[in-house]
């Protein structure tokens, strides 16, 4: 590992560290302890240029690391190979991990958004978080019944837009009730009942909301949207996977005039 600031070294697996560190790749700890680790060197870098709390970064002894990170006060672990290959959550790793707090977010900002509704598959869910980063939409907030946003291959397919706008795990019928007190439309997607969506001139400020990969977004939650959309299938396909539906409505709800 060249260029080290690493403050101490851990050997052994069964080190309670290391432990600690493993049982991390599991919801139920990742909610308790109220942290996360992503994997490689873009996700810690992204992550460190973001200026994310990191609680430590840990780095397999024959990691070369860039000269150019800036750790500032952060532990840095060197660990074994052995200790890697436990904590990796791809075929080949890079040996470079960052343990993230999560963040504390009770409210959020701006005028675009999008609702995420029983999601399950992480490469979704991570593409659409991806997707809605470049699409300049201002938070992402995920339903019960979804896959964990912590999740390590949703961290891995949204290549570092957790650390760039707000993601939060919520009640959905909640967050409605607010956009709807703060005006703001929303539009769910949906077959029956809705509109072509190129019918639809949103203005400044929206709301998108996407459903379960095989169901699609739940009746209770679009008995509550201000309007429903649909994609038009112009081809012998019976749907969109949900993240691209996603990207299509994201970008022309953002530009639309």
């Amino acid at each position: 590992m060249e260029g080290e600031t690493a403050l101490k070294y851990i050997q052994s697996v069964n080190n309670p560290q290391v432990k600690q560190w493993k049982k991390l790749l599991g919801r139920k700890e990742r909610q308790k302890a109220g942290a996360f680790i992503v994997e490689g060197f873009h996700l810690v870098e992204e992550a460190l240029s973001a200026g994310t709390d990191i609680i430590e970064i840990i780095a397999s002894e024959k990691a070369e690391m860039p000269q150019s990170w800036d750790y500032g006060d952060t532990i840095v672990t060197v660990v074994t190979d052995d200790i890697v290959r436990l904590l990796a959550d791809t075929e080949t790793p890079q040996g470079v991990f960052a343990v993230c707090r999560q963040p504390n977010i009770s409210d959020l900002q701006g005028k675009t958004f999008l609702l995420v509704d029983s999601v399950q598959d992480p490469g979704n869910l991570g593409t659409m978080i991806r997707t809605a980063d470049a699409a300049g939409i201002d938070a992402v907030i995920v339903g019960t019944g979804s896959v964990d946003i912590y999740n390590p291959k949703v961290l891995r397919s949204a290549q570092g837009s957790h650390f760039h706008l707000p993601v939060v795990s919520g009640d959905l019928f909640r967050w409605l009730e607010r956009m709807r007190q703060h005006g703001i439309p929303v539009y769910g997607t949906a077959l029956e009942n809705a509109r072509e969506y190129t019918e639809i001139a949103p203005g400044d400020s929206f709301a998108l909301l996407v459903g379960n990969e095989g169901n699609g977004v739940r009746q209770e939650l679009l008995d509550e949207t201000t309007e429903n959309l649909f994609i038009p299938i112009f081809g012998k396909s019976e749907s969109l996977n949900v993240a691209v539906a996603a990207g299509i409505l994201l970008y022309y709800l953002k530009t639309a005039k």
